[in-house]
């Protein structure tokens, strides 16, 4: 089986090359790759590479995700996030091929405190919750057999994220503030691929398990209680913290100027995967746990690199 795999250098497509390698030959591609085309912004060009490929299955972890920045690139936020996954998603009609497409909370406005379930009307705040809605559709009517997954808060040991943005500031800052009213659950972009692999693999024998699923972590927390979190474990194992406990404020989204309006409810009812493929994920303490444990260890090579203030709307950074 030949495996089409598009953003090969994100948090989700470097765990895809290992949890996919195991079903079939992995064709990965990046953006800036030479002699197939991975650039999102060329619609032709990634058409044309699926039709040399001809893959079996095409996997899209490839998106626009700059959330403030979007507010100002509306027109390229869509085409990387919905005119894409389209034509990808039409090739694959085309030859018959499985596509797995990745979406996200960002869909749904972020009412009420009740897990959103697939079967919930979507109905974005921002341009890239928008943009992403508009790919989930474009990839339905395409007609082609697909598997699409609503994930959030992802983190991973390498990439930007918010688990290396808090390890960074508390140890350079005297203080920090945090939103507390944005409830999610942290997910690891190791665990996101492992559970795809093993979906993708149930789907390609049975292709009435066709359609959306949302992947998350088990339980919830806060923006707030998960920077408190990283920070104690931290603490715990060694790492010199300069920001006290008492100096980490919880605060409101309301008082954080973001471009962007975030959702407060990113709770995802995770049942429908559970049912479908008998995939429970672990608390979402499990997975924060284990990368932190990793980047921890290798302090020396500073692993808090690649951090980023703004994805997150609610860090006084």
């Amino acid at each position: 089986m030949k495996i089409l795999l598009y953003g090969k250098n994100g948090q989700v497509g470097r765990e895809l090359r290992r949890s996919l390698a195991v079903l079939g030959e992995v064709v990965a591609l990046s953006s800036d790759s030479q002699d197939l085309c991975g650039n999102f912004t060329d619609l032709n060009g990634i058409a044309q590479t699926v039709r040399a490929v001809k893959p079996d299955v095409i996997v899209n972890a490839a998106a626009y995700t700059t959330v403030d920045k979007a507010e100002s690139e509306l027109e390229l936020a869509h085409l990387i996030n919905a005119q894409a996954p389209g034509v990808l998603a039409q090739e694959a009609h085309k030859i018959g091929a499985w596509m797995v497409h990745y979406s996200t909370d960002y869909v749904f406005d972020g009412s009420g405190e009740k897990p959103w379930r697939e079967t919930d009307t979507p109905n974005p705040l921002n341009v890239y919750g928008a943009s992403k809605w508009e790919g989930e559709k474009a990839v339905q009517a395409a007609g082609c057999r697909h598997l699409i997954f609503r994930s959030g808060w992802i983190y991973a040991v390498r990439g930007r994220n918010f688990v290396k943005t808090i390890l960074h500031l508390g140890q350079e800052r005297d203080s920090l503030s945090i939103v507390n009213d944005q409830i999610g659950a942290p997910t690891g972009a190791e665990l996101v691929a492992d559970m795809t692999a093993y979906a993708l693999r149930a789907a390609l024998q049975n292709s009435q398990v066709s359609g959306h699923y949302h992947l998350a972590a088990e339980g919830e927390t806060s923006w707030y209680d998960y920077a408190r979190f990283i920070l104690d474990f931290a603490q715990q194992s060694g790492i010199e913290i300069k920001v006290k406990p008492d100096a980490v404020l919880a605060t409101p989204s309301h008082d954080f100027p973001a471009t962007a309006k975030r959702p407060l409810n990113s709770r995802l009812n995770t049942k429908k995967l559970q049912d479908t493929f008998g995939l429970y994920p672990p608390d979402w303490r499990v997975g924060v746990i284990r990368t932190l444990s990793e980047l921890l260890e290798k302090t020396d090579s500073h692993p808090f690199d690649e951090i980023d203030y703004s994805a997150f709307g609610g860090i006084d950074a």
